[in-house]
């Protein structure tokens, strides 16, 4: 018996393989078959909002412990959120001079076709109502600020009643082994509804080739190729960043492939949060540095998309032939910096972004439609990078964030189950 579940163990595929298999097989009969692709789209959505489904409570519970844990070290916990800060916005910056770059290097918008591709959704911001954007981040109303599944107010609160929490010692207690009952419970569920995620990836991959073709592709392909040449330079920038800390990048790598595979199937950072807290925390990433590192990150540091802002607006600016001088780019840096951070909590933050980009250099804002038949393609790639540099700002933390208390066995049940399982 023994021998034969040995066997079984050994036969089956690690999921992130599964996943791959799933993403292949679901572009094929995307493309082969439209009318069977187009028609699974509700499994692909079924899984998405099975997992949105988890994501608020996991914030809410991981964000509240990880303080609560910090609450007697504010000092480390300063250092934490400065460390946080300056990676993020040293890597907006860094991701958007290589957008730059590449298009000086490779102008993918000279003589590219100006008929629209897609829609502009109806009437999309040209830009953030700042007042509007901070008072949001402030809930009136917890309850209906998760049911909403708005992440910035459920992270402002979580930080407050763990700073709360772990100001009234012992009487708090209490509400510390709910939140971690909640917590564990909730990695549980990630557990069964990621099983599913093969069948899921292959759901969507079917419906966004039946839906998108390749049509639109092909008329754009030299953005589609710079776009992925500026991701791949920027994996190469966080493998270096992860040697220069003692880490094994590919190990790392490896490491995370399952969250990445997610997000490059299902376009959506939120999705991953749950399953890559897991698989930090199985790396050896205390819990407490994962819980407050990674919800800032999933709202603030978009590496992937921030590049894709800058390429996005040089292309359309060569399109329209409009000339790049060293004061338009200052302003694309400048004006991509500030939107990238002040779209994080508004519908659409992405399209806000470039919107705002655009209006700022004197573009119409409807120039978005000549490449919004490709965003569903290059929105992958930009999305797994965003996993990958908030994995990376994870490990500088981990690296530079001071010494923190030991982790006893009660403070972190869920990854010492993950390391078990």
């Amino acid at each position: 018996m023994s021998e034969r579940s040995g066997l079984r163990r050994a036969l089956k595929l690690p999921l992130a393989v599964q996943m791959l298999i799933g993403l292949v097989a679901g572009l094929t009969v995307g493309l082969l078959w439209p009318d069977v692709g187009a028609s699974l789209r509700p499994v692909g959505t079924a899984f998405v909002e099975a997992v949105k489904m988890i994501v608020i409570p996991v914030v809410l519970s991981s964000v509240a412990l990880g303080i609560y844990r910090m609450g007697s070290e504010l000092k480390v916990l300063g250092r934490v959120v400065v460390i946080c800060l300056g990676y993020f916005y040293l890597a907006t910056v860094i991701s958007i001079l290589i957008g730059l770059l590449l298009n000086g290097i490779f102008h993918p918008g000279a003589g590219a076709p100006l008929a629209a591709t897609g829609k502009v959704p109806a009437n999309l911001a040209v830009s953030v109502d700042w007042i509007k954007f901070f008072m949001d981040m402030i809930p009136s109303n917890i309850v209906a600020a998760m049911a909403e599944q708005k992440i910035l107010p459920t992270l402002v609160f979580a930080i407050l009643f763990g700073l709360a929490l772990a100001s009234i010692g012992k009487v708090g207690e209490p509400m510390v082994a709910v939140l971690e009952a909640v917590m564990a419970a909730m990695f549980k569920m990630t557990k069964w509804i990621t099983s599913l995620a093969p069948i899921a990836v292959f759901a969507i991959m079917s419906w966004l080739f039946a839906t998108q073709g390749l049509a639109t592709v092909v008329a754009l392909a030299k953005l589609v190729a710079v776009m992925y040449l500026g991701l791949a330079i920027m994996v190469v920038i966080f493998w270096l960043i992860l040697l220069a800390i003692g880490e094994k990048p590919i190990a790392v790598t490896k490491a995370v492939m399952e969250p990445m595979l997610l997000a490059f199937s299902t376009r959506s950072s939120e999705v991953t949060l749950p399953l890559h807290m897991e698989k930090l925390q199985a790396m050896g990433v205390p819990n407490r540095i994962v819980s407050v590192v990674l919800p800032l990150g999933y709202a603030f540091n978009r590496d992937g998309a921030i590049m894709y802002f800058a390429l996005a607006v040089t292309f359309l600016a060569e399109a329209y032939g409009v000339t790049l001088t060293w004061s338009t780019l200052l302003t694309i840096v400048m004006v991509t910096t500030i939107a990238s951070k002040g779209s994080a909590n508004v519908p659409s933050g992405g399209l806000v972004a470039i919107a705002m980009v655009l209006s700022a250099i004197g573009l119409p804002v409807e120039a978005l439609a000549i490449i919004a038949g490709v965003d569903a393609f290059l929105d992958m790639g930009r999305t797994a990078i965003n996993v990958f540099g908030n994995t990376v700002a994870v490990k500088l933390v981990q690296r530079f964030g001071g010494e923190l208390p030991v982790e006893t066995p009660e403070a972190a049940p869920f990854a010492l189950k993950t390391q078990d399982a």
